[in-house]
């Protein structure tokens, strides 16, 4: 496998064979592009591709989360609740960059109350890219989530895609679109919804005639969000919307959370 990285004042690219995935560290150290064969498989624009979603995944209740005795508040950037995390409005260090692989951090600040380090970690070969994320808490231990947003092309060589997965359950969506803690069996979509799936995550992605991509994770949780016409998300992450009320899973400086994805594909 032929595979080499280039860096740029703005990029990162790293090629693996027909494979070439383009890292923005400057914009939430998100992923700008990801072309196979020469086909780009990732909605573009600043605000797409795929990005990090960290310290903590989908919509946080009213912008609240707990520590303890300690109420924190965040800011309020999806009316009436904090969204995604502040990973993807931040510019990152690239690390390092070079045979296929490239890692990236960024040090935890305000408006997050706690000092901590993210860590991402791109792996790319002719057929897969693995993403890495870490979270490590410097002194105060606090409850952290980590996952991606990719924004993938519903129309890929004119074929619209198909997304298939078999969840255990879904998380029903109350009226302000956080789950209400009632787990249903999954419905039908359109989908802004998020899926149980113990066994981790497991969703492909067919573009007839193009291309198929399944995503895994060895993650339970993963959100689906197929509510426009331009592109598909599918988001592993380590746990459900407004988890760091519901289910904090707590950093500490001895005990970091670690999630991965695979993205894997094979041309039609």
């Amino acid at each position: 496998m032929t595979s080499h990285a280039t860096r740029t004042e703005d990029h990162v690219r790293l090629t693996a064979g027909d494979a070439q995935l383009t890292v923005d560290p400057r914009n939430g150290c998100r992923i700008a592009g990801l072309t196979i064969g020469g086909t780009e498989v990732l909605r573009q624009g600043e605000r797409y591709g795929s990005f990090p979603m960290v310290p903590w995944c989908g919509r946080v209740d009213q912008g609240r989360f707990r520590n303890g005795a300690d109420l924190h508040e965040l800011p309020i950037n999806a009316a009436p609740h904090a969204i995604h995390g502040t990973g993807r409005d931040t510019a990152w260090r690239t690390r390092r960059a070079g045979d296929g692989e490239a890692a990236f951090t960024y040090e935890l600040a305000a408006p997050w109350p706690y000092p901590g380090r993210v860590t991402q970690l791109f792996e790319l070969s002719e057929s897969s890219l693995t993403l890495t994320l870490g979270v490590e808490a410097y002194e105060d231990s606090f409850p952290a989530q980590a996952g991606w947003h990719p924004w993938f092309l519903r129309t890929v060589g004119g074929a619209d895609v198909r997304i298939d997965f078999a969840a255990a359950w879904q998380e029903e969506r109350g009226d302000d679109h956080l789950p209400t803690g009632r787990r249903i069996d999954p419905k039908p979509g359109p989908w802004d919804d998020c899926f149980g799936m113990p066994d981790g995550v497991d969703v492909t992605l067919t573009w007839p005639g193009q291309l198929e991509l399944k995503v895994t994770s060895r993650t339970e949780w993963v959100v689906v969000y197929d509510e426009q016409a331009e592109a598909v998300c599918v988001e592993p992450q380590s746990g459900p919307p407004n988890g760091l009320n519901t289910l904090p899973r707590l950093v500490t400086p001895i005990d970091p959370l670690e999630v991965s994805t695979t993205w894997t594909w094979r041309t039609l």
